[in-house]
Parts: C-alpha cells; structure tokens; sequence
C-alpha cells in the first residue's frame, strides 16, 4: 500500500495591517490632525455645519469625492465622536448625518483656515466647482462685528444661504443653504465682494455705504447692518 503524502496545510490569507491613523506625537495639534488631518474630512464638516444632511447630498456638494472615501470618513467621524448618524422620522425614509457639540466646535477652526486661504482665491481656474453656501464662511468674519442677533438671507448669482449672527442658542447651526424663511434681513451682493470681506480688503459697513451691498428688511439688524446713516430710512417695500 503506498504511503499517502500528507498535504500542507493551507495558510491563511495575508491580511493588510490597519492604516495609521496617529502621530503619537503628545501635541495638541497631533491630536487634533489625527481626527480632521485626513483628506476631504474638514470639508466634509464644512458641509455638516450648515446642518444635517443625507449621504446623497453630501457627494453631490462635495465635487471630486468618491463614494468609497466619503464612507470611511463619515465612518471615521462617527467613531471618532465628530458626527453621527440619524434616521428621519415617517414618512421620511432617510437617514442624515449632522454634527455633534465636538464637531461644531470646528467652525473657529474652519473660519480660520478659510481667512488663512482667501487669498489664494484671486481668481477661478475652469475646473473649480462652486456652491453658493461655501460663501458663508468668509461672511461670517465680516459679520462678527454685528452686535443685533438675527438670521441674515444672503443672496449671489451661484445661489442662496443663510447666516446667523450674534449669540444663538447653542446647538443652532451658525450657517444654513437656501433661503430663509424668518430672515431678519437679505443681502444682495456677488461672490468677489463675499471674498474682499474674507480677506479683510473692505469691511462689511464701507461695503454698504459704497452701494455694493443692497440690504433688504426692516427691524435692528437690518438698520445695524444699513449703519447710522440709513437705520432710520426704513422703506416697507424692501422685505426679505
């Protein structure tokens, strides 16, 4: 009888080792890459602090995303506490992702980097993509200033958002797309004027008094932002 040769055993596949995902560096701003420093993730917030939003809409507003990328940073916000994942109620059948109190504090953070970046924005190559609601952070710096609390309807040529201004109950998102349906003021201007004001070349008042901005609404905010000189020529036609 022959000897039966005795098989190898099979090996396990080779399994990737997990990607690094530390500095290990005892540094603040390790730290704080090792949660945002991925690419696409600070945008991906960008979009969330304008409120939640479906996956969808998301990969549509985020131009050059693929759909297996998005995933995984939206699966690494939520383990990492930035974000999370919620169903509609009926008859809604769609789940969102909105921001949590961690990831809405990094809104100081992005109105920074867009300050930092406005520069750079001298003028618009062919191949960029735009949305009318990525204005709003250069808007927001201009409107620090403004002491009346309010929402503010801002409308370009790209389209229509909405910011708020002043001390807003926590958890409210400080910008929001589309119009405004209790705006408190509208403001008509262009997208180069929302990039002067986020580069500091003019601020929001001179750009009032200058006519480049035509503002819309009657009520504090509205005459703040009008300034000293118009506040008291309300005209009842103009309504956001």
């Amino acid at each position: 009888m022959s000897r039966l040769r005795r098989m190898p055993r099979q090996q396990a596949p080779a399994t990737r080792p997990p990607r690094r995902r530390s500095y290990d560096q005892f540094c603040a701003a390790a730290r704080a890459l090792d949660s945002v420093g991925d690419r696409w993730t600070l945008l991906i917030v960008r979009e969330l602090l304008a409120g939640p939003r479906r996956y969808t809409d998301l990969h549509a507003d985020l131009p050059g995303v693929s759909t297996d990328v998005l995933a995984s940073r939206l699966k690494d916000m939520e383990q990492g506490g930035l974000a999370v994942r919620r169903k509609l109620p009926p008859p809604a059948a769609a789940s969102v992702y909105e921001l949590t109190a961690h990831g809405r504090g990094l809104l100081p953070v992005l109105t920074a980097l867009t300050r930092w970046g406005a520069p750079a924005l001298a003028e618009r190559r062919p191949t960029d993509a735009v949305r009318a609601h990525w204005f709003a952070l250069p808007l927001l710096s201009a409107m620090e200033q403004l002491a009346c609390s309010g929402t503010v309807e801002v409308r370009l040529d790209e389209g229509e958002f909405h910011i708020r201004t002043g001390a807003d109950p926590a958890g409210r998102e400080a910008y929001g797309y589309g119009p405004a349906p209790d705006a408190d003021a509208c403001l008509v201007l262009d997208a180069e004027l929302c990039l002067a004001l986020g580069r500091g070349e003019c601020t929001l008042a001179e750009a009032v008094r200058d006519g480049r901005i035509e503002v819309c609404g009657e009520g504090p905010l509205a005459d703040e932002i009008r300034g000293p000189a118009r506040g008291g020529g309300r005209n009842p036609s103009r309504q956001p």
